[in-house]
């Protein structure tokens, strides 16, 4: 076995500010985040393994029910609905927060449990759509978090914006996996385009 290097050699110990940042539950500041967050993603686990997914929504999307408590709906994904499958595992959860251009984040990691309580979901509704489910968060832990690592990727510049053309699209990523499970044929260039049309639509107007 590789023996484990000793961190706490490695680097020094956080401040003591940063330490005292770490609350067990939302004060007025996170609430203003929170009031303007539009994507966050979450982490889940269970004894098969970890998953990390995104979630978005209009600002405010994320709704705060008391200091200590969170939710937020769940909308038309891919069906795999590994998160919710993970949490009635493993209720441990931890979410992340971008601000789009912000040089911050904002953590918060607690237990979450689904929701279908119908008091819940009509408030948790987008428009005339109401979810089916709501993951209602109990929070352990929030933290703002530095943002380094946005300015490392230069996540925020116009020139880190990368061109759609330069990379496989997802309709040859279909015929890719199509070829590679299935043992078929390579899709033409017509049906191709013909996912990507589909893709391209789906992806922004069927969202909820």
């Amino acid at each position: 076995m590789t023996q484990q290097p000793d961190l706490d050699a490695l680097y020094s110990p956080p401040a003591e500010m940063i330490q005292k940042a770490v609350l067990n539950h939302l004060v007025d500041f996170h609430i203003e985040y929170l009031k303007v967050a539009t994507f966050f993603c979450l982490a889940t686990g269970s004894e098969r393994g970890l998953d990390a997914s995104p979630r978005g929504g209009p600002p405010g999307f994320v709704h705060v029910l008391d200091p200590h408590t969170i939710a937020f709906a769940d909308w038309p994904g891919n069906n795999r609905i590994e998160s919710m499958r993970n949490l009635q595992r493993d209720e441990h959860l931890g979410m992340v927060f971008l601000f789009p251009g912000l040089e911050v984040f904002l953590r918060i990691n607690g237990r979450g449990h689904i929701s279908t309580a119908g008091e819940l979901l009509i408030q948790l509704r987008e428009g005339a759509r109401t979810p089916k489910t709501a993951t209602v968060v109990q929070i352990d832990e929030v933290l703002m978090h530095c943002g380094k690592a946005i300015n490392r990727a230069g996540l925020w510049k116009d020139s880190a914006r990368l061109d759609r053309q330069a990379l496989p699209s997802v309709g040859r990523v279909m015929s890719a996996l199509a070829k590679m499970v299935d043992g078929a044929a390579e899709m033409s260039d017509a049906q191709v385009q013909q996912i990507n049309a589909h893709y391209d639509h789906s992806v922004r107007h069927d969202l909820y």
